[in-house]
């Protein structure tokens, strides 16, 4: 019989965080709630969770230093909670590396659905080890590595901090280059066909992306405009 997966509950309101955890374990999940940001890392680190629900509102550290702390060392799935449903709040949690964000209150039953659905987009791609390898995923240009299998990324020979979602874009259009996406297609392939989300998450990535990796004379991320993107490889 296979291990349980894990969901680690974030929220200092208790009788969410056990309605959610109730729901989870119907399902076959194993939880452990938290009500506070200093708490939910430590656990993080002794649970050690396939998945995490995150509150933004948390006394002491809020979600959002959670967030920046667990993508330090973890590409764990993180699903952000908030009553706040303004977009800022939500491209903000996604540019500090959360997967999805959901608006308080939710339905039950979809956050399980989501929680389902991250967690099989990732069940083939466990978590990733900071060592090198020879070999895997990876993409070579002038004065740039994207490594996926190890999630890193060297630009003019430093390594560049990236959360999950930004590397996988910049890997993602980097591998077809000179090739055009739709802001939509790169929902779909990088954050799933499930993700309710809005195109304008796909270029605020963009955006971040390119302030990290600055100009560079042989290629670029290009925009075409009222399509969407493509990583330009030029002569």
């Amino acid at each position: 019989m296979a291990d349980k997966q894990k969901v680690l509950i974030v929220d200092d309101d208790e009788n969410i965080a056990e309605l959610i955890s109730l729901y989870l374990m119907k399902e076959c999940y194993e939880t452990s709630i938290v009500y506070d940001g200093e708490s939910a890392i430590r656990e993080f680190g002794v649970f050690r969770p396939n998945i995490v629900l995150l509150d933004l509102m948390l006394p002491g550290m809020d979600g959002y230093q959670v967030c920046r702390e667990i993508r330090r060392t973890s590409t764990c799935p993180i699903i952000m909670l908030s009553a706040k449903g303004e977009v800022f709040d939500k491209v903000l949690g996604l540019e500090l590396g959360a997967d999805d964000y959901m608006v308080k209150p939710f339905d039950s039953k979809e956050l399980v659905a989501r929680v389902k659905a991250l967690l099989r987009r990732t069940a083939s791609e466990p978590e990733k080890a900071p060592v090198e390898e020879p070999h895997g995923e990876f993409v070579e240009y002038p004065d740039l590595s994207i490594n996926l299998t190890n999630y890193s990324v060297t630009y003019q020979d430093r390594k560049v901090e990236m959360p999950p979602k930004e590397l996988e874009l910049l890997y993602f259009l980097a591998k077809s280059p000179n090739q055009v996406f739709t802001r939509e297609q790169l929902l779909d392939r990088i954050w799933g066909y499930e993700y309710v989300g809005d195109t304008r998450t796909v270029d605020v990535h963009v955006k971040r992306i390119r302030e990290k990796l600055e100009g560079n004379a042989h290629w670029a991320i290009a925009t075409v405009w009222g399509v969407g993107y493509k990583f330009e490889v030029r002569q």
